[in-house]
């Protein structure tokens, strides 16, 4: 299969989400000159009680921010001729990960496999389920 538009999840507050996946998917994208594109997410602060205690534009700061790191670190990890969109779900990871491959029309999802000593909602079950229900082909990079 030929792949045309390559998208890599990554936490950007945690390097192991990213370390290994980064590398085999720009490998994969230079081989096939696809775009890579990459997506960030911000979960949702969940139960209206917790979001009380917050201040009214943490979300929406939080998300201006993830936008703002996204780009920081798109320019300093990713050729700038490989790199397609950079997106920010906010909400549930695997979901917007999913979301985020059919708006990007990805072939391809790149990720990170859970390892056990690390407790990162990106890895583990968010995985499994991406790779469960995604319409694309996944491949888990392990370490």
């Amino acid at each position: 299969m030929r792949y045309r538009k390559i998208l890599l999840p990554i936490d950007l507050n945690d390097p192991a989400s990213w370390r290994d996946a980064l590398p085999t998917a720009v490998d994969i994208a230079r081989s096939a000159g696809a775009t890579l594109s990459l997506v960030a997410v911000v979960p949702d602060v969940g139960m209206a009680i917790v979001g009380s205690f917050l201040p009214e534009t943490f979300e929406s700061d939080a998300i201006a921010e993830a936008r703002r790191r996204l780009a920081a670190f798109a320019a300093a990890e990713v050729d700038r001729a490989l790199l397609g969109e950079l997106r920010v779900g906010h909400g549930s990871v695997y979901k917007e990960i999913l979301d985020t491959a059919a708006a990007i029309d990805a072939d391809l999802i790149v990720m990170s496999a859970h390892r056990p000593d690390l407790s990162d909602y990106l890895l583990g079950p968010n995985a499994a389920r991406v790779v469960r229900h995604s319409r694309c082909s996944v491949l888990v990079v392990r370490s």
